[in-house]
């Protein structure tokens, strides 16, 4: 075990090859480590077991045999938004069934969904958002969240709230239209005033989104707030045509699943959050692809709630190619990041088979106290995030900053577990910070460039975390580098059964 004496400042520990902090006297590693396989081999087989259960139960609701098209409903194709809404209320009235645009393009502003509507765009179909910001009415949620009074975002092309049973479906395109030229706005971390969502569902269950193509969206892609029994399946999505260009944003959501889906996008590709003051739980992606320019797979910034039991598996993950488009670099900021810095618990999530290439921190976790919520309410304690394990990680043409996992004074990281790590980092080209010199910020925005372009260990620098345990890890340089692979700050309990 490594962990840092404070009346000492040093490290004692097992031998652990790359580790730095002073190591001395080795302890029993095959102690700790039966430990530390207990509690994830535990976690593991939970996570299966839940997995299982989605795959069984989680299934697309059964639609109705009836089919609504908008040429029905007087369609203007230079306007379609009358007639589509026109079909959906029909087919909402009759029981529900299929909205289907058919064929061509389909020109539209803000569409209301309905319980037991399915909206079709089949191939060889387009709809394709109206640029004039006066044809999206301000949908403002019925029930307050964080998201409403920090982000102040009440417009999107596909609106719904408390529905049963919807859905978005077809091999056609959803084209958003979304450029800096077509709706302009400045790179926010709050409000996005006008630069609709695509899409935004509240506070509905069984919500099915499959097989769709989406593209260049104003702001984000979608938002799925405070929904049960999602299911994502199959969708294609290229969002790179402006700022906050989100892939698929996931907040307060339960039995949720995500697979065979392929996600290319300016912002975060699939973001979770906690906006919504709900738990999210019961999580499984598996299967997909999913490229950012800043984080491929996140949870945060907002996370007011809690993210549990979330199990990511057989994924390609990190910065776009040379092939896909980028409105900004091709390097990911990061790879993997989980985040809690507004009271919510992070706990219970594994990350297995995993390949992750061209991002600056492939792997990040960060634990602080920024306590963003509504204004009305009180200001939260720190929240928790533990039992975390990356198994099988690999990858190459990653950036140089390094991975890192860092809590704050008094607030520990806990039980963290990798497994089968390779992963292959470029070089400093620049000096890197001292780790004395890393300020705790514990209410800074929390992303993987927070704190310099260069840390401390080209492979994994922590600190401010408590059974950290390393089996099998390597990390590679693909140049001469000063800095050590691995490196431990204070407040830090590591085992490195490497």
């Amino acid at each position: 075990m490594i962990r840092h004496d404070a009346r000492r400042r040093r490290f004692v520990g097992a031998v652990g090859a790359g580790l730095v902090g002073g190591l001395v006297a080795p302890l029993s590693a095959q102690a700790a480590c039966s430990s530390a396989n207990a509690w994830a081999g535990r976690l593991r087989r939970d996570l299966d077991a839940m997995a299982a259960r989605l795959t069984r139960t989680l299934k697309p609701w059964k639609v109705p045999a009836r089919v609504f098209q908008p040429e029905a409903f007087g369609l203007d194709r230079s306007l379609a938004t009358a007639a589509i809404q026109g079909a959906v209320d029909a087919c909402a009235q009759a029981g529900g069934g299929t909205v289907r645009l058919a064929q061509g393009d389909y020109v539209s502003g803000t569409i209301v969904l309905r319980s037991g509507v399915m909206l079709e765009v089949s191939a060889g179909a387009r709809l394709i958002a109206s640029t004039n910001l006066q044809h999206y009415p301000e949908h403002v949620a019925r029930r307050p969240t964080v998201q409403d009074s920090n982000m102040g975002m009440n417009q999107s092309l596909i609106f719904a709230e408390g529905c049963e049973r919807i859905g978005i479906s077809g091999k056609g395109l959803i084209d958003g239209r979304g450029t800096h030229a077509n709706f302009p706005g400045e790179q926010t971390i709050g409000a996005t005033p006008g630069r609709p969502f695509l899409i935004r569902i509240l506070d509905s269950q069984h919500v099915v989104v499959r097989d769709i193509h989406m593209q260049d969206s104003p702001c984000w892609m979608q938002n799925y707030l405070n929904c049960e029994d999602l299911l994502i399946d199959g969708i294609h999505v290229e969002n790179q045509s402006n700022h906050n260009n989100d892939g698929v944003d996931i907040d307060g959501c339960r039995r949720v699943i995500v697979r065979n889906c392929w996600i290319n996008a300016e912002d975060d590709a699939l973001c979770f959050k906690g906006a919504s003051q709900r738990p999210t739980e019961d999580v499984l992606i598996e299967n997909s692809q999913f490229y950012s320019s800043c984080n491929a797979i996140k949870f945060g910034t907002d996370s007011q709630g809690d993210l549990r039991n979330v199990l990511v598996r057989h994924v390609k993950i990190g910065g776009p190619s040379a092939e896909m488009r980028s409105i900004k670099r091709r390097k990911a900021d990061g790879g993997v990041s989980w985040e809690t810095v507004d009271g919510g618990t992070v706990e219970r999530i594994v990350v297995h088979d995993a390949h992750i290439t061209r991002a600056e921190s492939p792997l990040f976790l960060r634990l602080g106290d920024r306590g963003r919520v509504r204004p009305e309410q009180a200001r939260p304690a720190p929240g928790r995030l533990r039992h975390i394990v990356f198994d099988r990680i690999r990858g190459d043409d990653n950036g140089m900053r390094g991975s890192f996992f860092t809590g704050i004074p008094e607030h520990c990281i806990e039980h963290v577990l990798l497994r089968d790590i390779d992963l292959t980092m470029a070089p400093a080209t620049g000096p890197a910070i001292d780790q004395a010199q890393i300020p705790e910020a514990p209410a800074s925005y929390p992303d993987p460039h927070m704190f310099s372009t260069v840390m401390p260990a080209y492979g994994l620098w922590v600190r401010h975390i408590r059974h950290l345990d390393l089996q099998r890890v390597r990390f590679a340089s693909s140049g001469p580098d000063s800095r050590p692979m691995l490196l431990a700050g204070i407040d830090t309990e590591a085992l490195c059964g490497m």
